[in-house]
């Protein structure tokens, strides 16, 4: 994908995050979808692959919300398969993008 004179193709390139398909990410999607309204899921066998446009946000503020209890980002690692993008992460977000 080409970015146009002004840039804006760059800027919505696609970022991806895939995690293996089982119990412990299911509360991780849930989250990552309902703060991301133009992510999509793609469920393969074992995995689930979210795509966005622009960026993409994991909040642990939304996890703790579905799961009722306390979340560290970090555990989404165990159960991360692969991600396309710039990780920025801290204690509280984990966003994938193109852009600095």
């Amino acid at each position: 994908m080409q970015a146009d004179h002004t840039g804006t193709e760059a800027t919505r390139s696609k970022v991806f995050i895939a995690f293996q398909d089982n119990e412990e990410s299911r509360a991780v999607i849930e989250a990552v979808l309902a703060d991301n309204t133009e992510a999509t899921a793609a469920y393969a066998p074992g995995l689930v692959k979210i795509d966005c446009p622009g960026r993409l946000v994991i909040r642990r503020e939304s996890i703790e919300e579905i799961t009722g209890q306390p979340y560290n980002l970090q555990q989404i690692q165990i159960n991360l398969v692969t991600l396309s993008g710039h990780v920025n992460e801290d204690d509280d977000e984990f966003s994938l993008s193109w852009g600095r």
